[in-house]
């Protein structure tokens, strides 16, 4: 019998005053059996560094063809694809192109710099690729706020992230890789 998925519910109030942008998302998360606490919070890190009214959770690892994250126009084109970890190339190339912006938020520690230095020259050819690396550090500390109910504050400011509820706080720094 087939595990099936956790369902989350969160609740973000983000104020992203580098992007000045201000807003409360009520949030249904479907954790895949296979995914671990860690990687279902940066689903929800990503949410809120790109949050807008358009951007929505696919369906993730149970299917191939789409992104964790994306963000389509009114004529269905894809305006934003967002990818977590460490994928293969031949994704990322696809990634790029059928969507106008692809965001890869990558994790994984020591191996981060590995996989770029692998991949970065079939990479670099993609204009629309940004790589953005999240320290293990950080992603761990996200990863011990995650509960079956969440309600987070979320600010961005000068580059930085900071997730807290009543009862602990996980800072975060992002870093552009590429380009």
């Amino acid at each position: 019998m087939a595990l099936k998925a956790t369902i989350v519910k969160a609740t973000l109030n983000i104020a992203d005053m580098d992007r000045h942008y201000y807003a409360d998302h009520q949030l249904t998360i479907a954790q895949h059996p296979s995914e671990n606490d860690e990687r279902m919070m940066i689903r929800l890190l990503a949410f809120a560094l790109n949050a807008s009214d358009d951007l929505e959770f696919t369906k993730g690892l149970s299917t191939d063809d789409e992104p964790e994250l994306w963000q389509k126009s009114l004529s269905d084109e894809i305006e934003l694809w967002i990818e977590l970890g460490l994928p293969d190339e031949n994704r990322l190339r696809k990634a790029c192109n059928r969507a106008r912006q692809v965001i890869l938020y990558a994790y994984g520690g020591r191996a981060v710099p590995l996989w770029l230095e692998k991949h970065h020259s079939k990479l670099s050819r993609f204009k629309n690729l940004t790589i953005i690396e999240l320290q293990s550090e950080s992603t761990e500390a996200l990863a011990k706020l995650a509960e079956r109910n969440m309600n987070y504050q979320v600010t961005i400011q000068d580059g930085e992230v900071s997730f807290s509820n009543e009862d602990a706080l996980a800072n975060i720094t992002p870093a552009q890789l590429f380009p």
